[in-house]
Parts: structure tokens; sequence; C-alpha cells
């Protein structure tokens, strides 16, 4: 996959011990979600762009935080929405 300088500068974390699986903007208008991405600026979960509501995208357009990663089991990966790129 490409690379970008956002990518390089956020390196993947663990998922918080507090971690809950829920988009919790989803929650608050009463939407679903199909998956959750986490920010690695400020562990914000949300969910992805494939969901109706694409909360994780709008976090990152609204706060400028561009890197997010998967909180499904088994997924080890990085987003930049800035950049459109993967790692």
């Amino acid at each position: 996959m490409a690379s970008c300088a956002h990518l390089e500068s956020t390196p993947l974390t663990p998922l918080p011990t507090d971690f809950e699986p829920v988009c919790e903007d989803c929650i608050e208008v009463g939407g679903h979600w199909l998956h959750l991405r986490r920010c690695l600026t400020c562990e914000k979960v949300a969910c992805c762009d494939g969901s109706p509501a694409r909360h994780a995208r709008a976090h990152s357009a609204a706060s400028g935080h561009p890197v997010v990663t998967s909180v499904e089991p088994d997924e080890h990966w990085r987003w930049c929405y800035v950049d459109e790129v993967g790692a």
C-alpha cells in the first residue's frame, strides 16, 4: 500500500481497556453501523464509510484527525482520510 506522512507519524496502538464497541453518534441519532473505526489521535470510535452516516469520516473532517484503524477482530491496519491511503 502507499504511504503518507500522517500514517508514518501515527502508529497502530492497542485498543484501550475501556473500549466500547459502539458508535455513540449512531446511537444518539437512532442510526446503525456496519463496522467501527477508531481514531488514532483521540480514540473516538465511530462507524465506517460503509455505514449510512459515515461518522468516522465526519469526525476526521471536523477534528482534523486523519488516521483511523479498524476495531474489527483480526484487522490490523490504518487508513488516512486526508491522503486516502492505508497501511
